[in-house]
């Protein structure tokens, strides 16, 4: 469990017991709240030294695979078959405008299984923090964005967004595609975004509670999504993990209908892409 920094006047630093009957928590938490220690006024912080937490693990809440693949896949099929008109003239758009595929398949970091099995035996030869696939989405950048093959973070004013390519962001658009792994089984509708190889190994060693987000499937929306903008280095990153963190002792169908139901809003009204 990580202990996150509530939200109050006051920035307020607790302990939490282990015993969640005894666990306080606001609406206003990002994450745990906890024993307090001290008040600290938020005017005077950047007089205050680096405060270290001590980490738990975050298990997330029982749920049944069953029928959260049941409700996923009618989302995906459904969603599909609604939005299939938007989706053919965004690719049209895409084709019209820029040299390159309308789609863009990028490999990502899905499920870490083996935490559910709670083994110590690997067999991979390689761990990449979780089950390796290949992620689709409507092309938004330029076909050479990254010739080089490596993974560079997309910015806010990134020049080598195409002009379709930042409406499509801004809006979220350019997430559809993946309604297909969906339904291939690979991703779920709400859980946290997944993240590319090598960037997931950079976030890993710079967030200790980084891999412990791969303890459910990734999703096409989220917590962190929905509260946050996009990310554009370590820090941003960090912010959204205590939001993902804070979904896994949640999940469940009540919450992933609320927070599909949240994300709309963020699309119709451009919160948060660039």
């Amino acid at each position: 469990m990580h202990a996150a920094v509530s939200q109050s006047v006051d920035v307020e630093i607790r302990s939490v017991r282990r015993n969640k009957q005894n666990w306080k928590k606001t609406s206003r938490d990002i994450g745990t709240a906890v024993e307090v220690v001290r008040t600290i006024p938020t005017t005077s912080l950047a007089d205050v030294g680096p405060v270290t937490f001590e980490l738990d693990e975050v298990t997330p809440r029982a749920r049944s695979e069953r029928i959260g693949r049941v409700v996923n896949l009618v989302v995906a099929v459904l969603a599909l078959v609604v939005l299939s008109p938007l989706m053919l003239l965004v690719a049209l758009a895409i084709k019209l405008t820029s040299r390159g595929p309308i789609f863009y398949r990028q490999t990502r970091v899905g499920l870490d299984r083996r935490s559910r099995r709670h083994s110590s035996h690997e067999r991979r030869r390689h761990d990449h923090g979780g089950k390796v696939f290949e992620m689709y989405k409507f092309r938004t950048m330029r076909a050479d964005a990254e010739i080089d093959g490596r993974a560079v973070w997309a910015q806010k004013g990134d020049p080598r967004v195409t002009p379709i390519g930042r409406i499509l962001r801004r809006a979220r658009i350019d997430e559809l595609p993946q309604l297909y792994n969906v339904i291939r089984g690979e991703m779920n509708v709400v859980g946290p975004r997944p993240e590319r190889p090598t960037i997931f190994a950079r976030l890993r060693a710079d967030i200790p509670e980084y891999h412990m987000r791969q303890r459910v499937k990734p999703g096409i929306t989220g917590w962190a999504q929905i509260n946050q903008a996009y990310d554009a280095c370590v820090d941003d990153v960090r912010r959204k993990v205590r939001y993902d963190l804070e979904y896994l002792q949640r999940q469940g169908l009540v919450e992933d209908l609320r927070i599909m139901s949240l994300t709309l809003p963020v699309m119709l009204f451009r919160r948060g892409g660039w």
